[in-house]
């Protein structure tokens, strides 16, 4: 990142935005680069993780036989959904004891890390400088992302999870032999010597597609909370015009009222719709990890 002498002070004020707390202490320089931890990240999805259980627990401790109160019927409707799509698209009854709950999880936990997009974007940067902790350069707390699902690492490491456990539900359910004699014979069956001379391509396709699944399914979630989150920012930067008691000014300042208020509540929609996609995904994706090709 350039520094705030180089480039306009709406540039910088992005730019600052979109660095992570990491153990480097500043932007990281690499799009991969394996020795960078991002702590905000790591805080703040445990965090939700944490209340995502919470609030699955604390349904189920006050479930009762009778009339269901807000909390049980808020987590009926949930479980609900989730077991009528996990009944349609997971065949194996045995294997849905254990991925409807994962989808749920799932659901619950994504909606509430992209949530926390909806948290006013200098309110966090605000606090910091208030007690100290992030002022200045090299202070703990200067760089701070709140936006678990903007930083790359987080969607790309649930997919690569669900990734995972398409190949187990794949080898559990063929068992290995078969899952491997898949890779080599589909999508383009065939016998004898074809068969052989196809298994390459077969193989490679395999390959492909179980790749771009896992990274499709996280650039999908990162792409666009990575989107609503730089909209957030344009338009903190109309308030941030603010000079006075002029027509300009009180312009851009209605502009902000009413452009942060409209995207915030369309940016709702995107908070429980991308949460829904990815549950839906790691359905269909472990759904056909129990069917050949």
């Amino acid at each position: 990142m350039a520094a705030a002498g180089d480039v306009s002070p709406q540039s910088y004020y992005i730019q600052h935005h979109l660095v992570n707390n990491n153990n480097i202490g500043g932007p990281q320089q690499f799009i991969a680069d394996f020795s960078v931890i991002n702590y905000d990240s790591m805080f703040w999805s445990l965090l939700m993780g944490l209340i995502a259980v919470y609030f699955m627990w604390r349904g189920a401790r006050r479930a009762t036989a009778g009339v269901p109160g807000k909390w049980q019927a808020a987590v009926e409707l949930l479980v609900d959904m989730v077991d009528q799509q996990a009944r349609s698209i997971v065949p194996n009854e045995e294997s849905r004891k254990f991925i409807s709950p994962l989808a749920l999880t799932v659901f619950i936990w994504i909606v509430l890390m992209n949530a926390l997009d909806l948290v006013p974007v200098d309110l966090m940067p605000w606090i910091w400088k208030t007690t100290g902790l992030g002022a200045q350069v090299g202070d703990p707390l200067y760089y701070h992302k709140i936006l678990p699902t903007a930083d790359l690492n987080v969607p790309l490491g649930m997919a690569f999870g669900v990734l995972l456990l398409m190949f187990y539900y794949g080898i559990k359910i063929k068992h290995f032999g078969g899952f491997v004699k898949e890779l080599f014979t589909a999508p383009f069956h065939a016998n004898g010597f074809a068969a052989i001379l196809l298994a390459p391509a077969n193989f490679l396709l395999n390959l492909v597609e179980y790749a771009a699944k896992s990274v499709s399914m996280g650039m999908r979630l990162f792409g666009n909370m990575f989107a609503g989150e730089l909209i957030f920012m344009l338009v903190a930067l109309l308030g941030g015009a603010f000079t006075g008691f002029n027509g300009s000014s009180l312009a851009l300042g209605l502009g902000h009222i009413l452009a942060g208020s409209i995207w915030a509540i369309f940016h709702i929609l995107i908070v429980l719709l991308q949460g829904f996609i990815f549950m839906m995904l790691t359905l269909v994706y472990l759904g056909q990890a129990h069917e050949g090709h």
